[in-house]
């Protein structure tokens, strides 16, 4: 089936998500210059193929008027005793139709490369930020295992240091526990030596 201006004015196009694509409203305006154009040329057409019926059927030239007036789809129905009406277009219209289509086919071609390095920025950029993040999150962490470290020698130090000190005070206790016993000790037999007669009974 031939496609018609309305065609294009209806299409509906889907969405493709979570990725870029092209602005709805400028494709919308530039169909809607494609279809201005494209009926201008089909009216032009149609004038152009009453005029020729006209002519070879050797009517008066008014009937093109008429014709032009007329909606597409009647007039596109040749009758047929005008084979000539159902040839191709002029050249000129054509040639109209041929630069609207390359026109939107360099236009279309622009809007995908355009897409294409935009979408090849956006994944640049995000390997960067991933490359950025991984870099101080190794960085961090690398401090952070050498605080840890720090904290640990600090620690096992103290650690050290306490039963240093544990083993110095039980060392100083028992000698002094030790010397307490020796001079008990030394009163009690200096006790068990001295006369009764010295302690005054």
């Amino acid at each position: 089936m031939a496609l018609t201006p309305d065609d294009v004015v209806t299409k509906q196009f889907q969405h493709v998500r979570f990725k870029d694509g092209f602005d709805p409203d400028e494709v919308d305006d530039f169909l809607d210059e494609i279809v201005i154009e494209w009926r201008k040329a089909l009216e032009e057409n149609v004038e152009l193929k009453a005029k020729l019926a006209a002519y070879e059927s050797g009517d008066a030239p008014a009937a093109p008027a008429a014709a032009a007036e007329a909606p597409a789809a009647v007039v596109e129905e040749a009758p047929a005793s005008a084979p000539a009406a159902a040839e191709p277009a002029p050249s000129g219209s054509a040639t109209a139709t041929a630069g609207i289509i390359e026109l939107a086919q360099r236009l279309h071609d622009e809007h995908v490369a355009e897409g294409e390095a935009k979408r090849a920025q956006l994944i640049a950029e995000a390997e960067g930020e991933v490359n950025r993040i991984r870099t101080e999150a190794e960085a961090k962490q690398r401090e952070e295992s050498a605080r840890l470290e720090r904290e640990r020698n600090a620690l096992e130090a103290r650690i050290t240091e306490l039963r240093n000190f544990e083993r110095d005070y039980r060392s100083q206790l028992r000698g002094y526990i030790e010397g307490q016993l020796r001079d008990l000790d030394e009163k009690s037999a200096s006790t068990d030596s001295t006369p009764v007669s010295a302690i005054g009974l």
